[in-house]
């Protein structure tokens, strides 16, 4: 613990974590740890357990009275479970009179049901909001939000940081040897990301990639009825980016399409690995070299087995932004 500490931090510039608490729900144990782990500090002594009837039982196990409380945990599947979890989290921290609740959702349930696409249908990742608020929640960190404009569901009292992981897939495929590489939007609501992307690589690893995109249109939810390339991918290995991976069917016909393209290679990056079925089968037989995710959400066992998929981890990027906001230090620093 002390050498990971000592890695990120010179000694001078050590967190001072006297006042700071970090706890975890049941929705992602081991990158809580790594996170403290990063910090230097334990994580805090808590039990989310349930009653006989199924309810949430939460019992803080440690003293947080006028404590800084970053509390870790992504709502992803079971969401509603994770969420209620969360929620009754930070009802607790607040009646034992911590001084401030910091919530840090690598992934954000309810993320794309962001506005009205039809009549008579909630806005889900408004009313998430809206119940963050309402149990007392000071500060939102998050890990690439579907649409940055959920950033405003939360009131001006509750300021949220959306951290771009993408900076972590940059330095993987970097670090590869790629021919002649073009980063992918699967749709065009992404090429902002995959703009970002390419000019990672371009300032990190001196990369000149370029820029495609792929129309698509959706015969209904999770599922496209046509596909069409928009630049060119021929003689190329290309980088497929996105901010989450679902069913895997998009994924997997665009990696389709980008080879019937003249693409040598094709590689996906995802800030978030939901891998619902039947994702874990059709990356297998795709024409898919590997499936990049992070941490953010838990592999199940079929998907940690997959050797298309690989797993890199968010914890040095989350653990850096807990130190910079309990230190008052600047987060956008941290893109530079």
């Amino acid at each position: 613990r002390e050498d990971s500490r000592s890695a990120m931090w010179p000694s001078k510039d050590r967190p001072k974590s006297g006042g700071m608490k970090i706890f975890s729900g049941n929705a992602n144990p081991p990158l809580a740890k790594e996170i403290a782990s990063y910090l230097g500090i334990n994580l805090g002594k808590i039990t989310v357990a349930r009653f006989a009837d199924g309810e949430v039982n939460v019992m803080v196990h440690e003293n947080v009275r006028g404590k800084d409380v970053y509390l870790i945990q992504p709502t992803c599947m079971p969401v509603n479970e994770n969420l209620v979890e969360l929620l009754l989290m930070v009802s607790t921290m607040r009646r034992a009179s911590a001084r401030r609740i910091t919530v840090v959702i690598p992934y954000y349930g309810y993320a794309r049901q962001d506005r009205k696409m039809t009549a008579r249908v909630p806005i889900s990742a408004a009313d998430v909001a809206r119940l963050m608020e309402a149990m007392g929640v000071d500060r939102v960190v998050a890990v690439d939000l579907h649409c940055g404009q959920i950033q405003g569901f939360f009131g001006p009292r509750v300021p949220v940081d959306n951290l771009d992981g993408g900076i972590i897939g940059v330095g993987y495929f970097g670090d590869k040897d790629l021919h002649n590489p073009v980063v992918v939007s699967p749709d065009a609501g992404g090429v902002y990301r995959a703009k970002k992307f390419r000019e990672g690589l371009a300032a990190k690893f001196d990369l000149d990639a370029g820029l495609a995109m792929i129309v698509k249109q959706r015969a209904r939810a999770n599922e496209v009825d046509r596909m069409d390339l928009v630049g060119s991918v021929a003689d190329s290995d290309v980088i497929i980016v996105d901010d989450m991976i679902d069913t895997a069917g998009t994924l997997c016909k665009a990696a389709e399409i980008l080879k019937a393209q003249g693409a040598r290679r094709v590689f996906a990056f995802a800030s978030h690995g939901l891998f619902n079925e039947p994702a874990n089968k059709r990356i297998t037989e795709s024409a898919l070299t590997e499936v990049v995710v992070l941490n953010t959400i838990p592999l199940s066992d079929a998907c940690a087995n997959n050797e298309r998929i690989i797993q890199l981890s968010v914890a040095h990027l989350i653990a850096q932004a807990v130190y910079n906001i309990h230190n008052k230090k600047s987060i956008s620093a941290l893109f530079k």
